[in-house]
């Protein structure tokens, strides 16, 4: 298990006359390392495919090379990095899909810990895309959530950003300014939606590591059921982002279709007054449940697929694991290499599938009936009966 260096943001919202975000201030909480690990972070890319589309492992193979490649694996209790100047040497597109996997894969994980997540009970649920149900109630045009977050205390959108940068200090001093920019894009969004609470996290690549700025609204529902045991230190930052409407302000009227965020009239845009989420929030949590049960069953019908075209390599708890062994080694000669591999079927627990495990030992993490493990080549491959001990006992 390796960690990233996190800074922890509290943002609160001032609206103007139109009912609009004018100012957003974000106050540091703190700092601190959260846990996160590459076998993590090749797990949560490897599910956030379109599991009804086609399933090519050659594909997959290739995106795990690919990330794992210029994402650096160190070892246990270090930071995570990565091999910056290689990466900046990349073309653009290829430097966004290792920023971006990235970030998917920190805020996951970095959710995790920040919301006391168990790993032995479905007590968080995440959608990178909407369920269809719910694409009506949060609007079908302008912002939307990248993710929903099912907690003990509601539905918490996320958005998870990935961004690589030059400058050698662990963190930036400033807000740039596409972090401006979506702050308030958020900030508007939940303001549209009547305060619908949210967060956002921001994964830094650059010359000191990967770190990760965490944002969070001012809001009961979010600030009652994080934990910050993990905070060591704070600068008390404070960044003051403001709305550049001020030199023109739009226009305001109730909007035709409230499931839109603006109406055109005359060729002046209008944005639409606050409007409460159609869905009671006692349906979006079933809908929510549902579409989790849902997706868990298409991720069974791809594990069972998959794990027919695979051969043996090991077993968990006497069932078998079907995968392959993929060598980091897009850049040139590997220095690890990483196991994705399928479980014939779920790894029992007080009478049901376990849902996902992290090793505290061997770099390793289950997430259902997909296992992923990373190994250093310069180390003697982790044995079976380790990689069960590890994964078994974690807590």
């Amino acid at each position: 298990m390796n960690i990233v260096h996190a800074r922890l943001w509290q943002t609160r919202v001032s609206t103007g006359s139109d009912g609009l975000a004018e100012v957003v201030t974000a106050t540091e909480v703190g700092r601190g390392p959260l846990p996160v690990s590459l076998s993590q972070l090749v797990g949560i890319n490897a599910l956030a495919c379109d599991l009804r589309g086609v399933i090519d492992e050659g594909v997959h193979d290739h995106e795990v090379n690919l990330l794992t490649s210029y994402v650096a694996e160190t070892k246990n209790g270090t930071p995570l990095t990565a091999h910056y100047p290689r990466l900046t040497a990349t073309s653009r597109h290829i430097r966004s899909f290792v920023s971006e996997c990235t970030g998917l894969g920190v805020m996951s994980a970095v959710s995790e810990a920040l919301f006391a997540w168990k790993p032995d009970k479905r007590s968080l649920n995440s959608f990178d895309v909407l369920p269809r149900q719910l694409v009506g109630g949060y609007g079908r045009t302008g912002p939307r959530p990248d993710l929903l977050f099912h907690l003990d205390a509601g539905v918490i959108a996320g958005e998870a950003r990935g961004r690589s940068r030059k400058e050698k200090s662990l963190f930036p001093t400033t807000a740039t300014k596409p972090q401006k920019d979506r702050i308030l894009t958020l900030a508007n969004w939940s303001v549209h939606n009547t305060g619908h609470p949210y967060f956002m996290s921001w994964v830094w690549i650059g010359p000191s590591g990967v770190v990760v700025d965490v944002f969070l609204p001012e809001d009961e529902k979010v600030t009652d059921n994080i934990t910050t045991a993990w905070v060591k230190t704070t600068k008390d930052e404070r960044w003051v982002i403001a709305s550049e409407r001020s030199r023109r302000r739009p226009r305001t009227r109730p909007a035709t279709d409230l499931t839109d965020d603006r109406t055109t009239q005359g060729g002046d845009t209008f944005l639409a007054r606050p409007r409460s989420i159609r869905l009671p929030a006692g349906t979006v949590r079933r809908i929510v449940e549902e579409s989790a049960t849902q997706a868990d069953v298409k991720a069974d019908a791809v594990m069972d697929e998959l794990f027919e075209r695979q051969a043996i390599v090991g077993s968990v708890a006497d069932i078998p694991v079907r995968g392959r062994w993929i060598r980091a080694n897009a850049l040139g000669s590997a220095t690890h290499e990483v196991l994705v591999g399928v479980l014939g079927e779920g790894v029992p627990a007080e009478g049901r599938a376990q849902r996902r495990r992290r090793s505290q030992g061997v770099d390793a993490a289950l997430d259902g009936r997909l296992l992923t493990v990373v190994h250093r080549l310069d180390e003697e491959r982790p044995s079976w009966d380790r990689i069960e001990r590890d994964l078994l006992s974690a807590t």
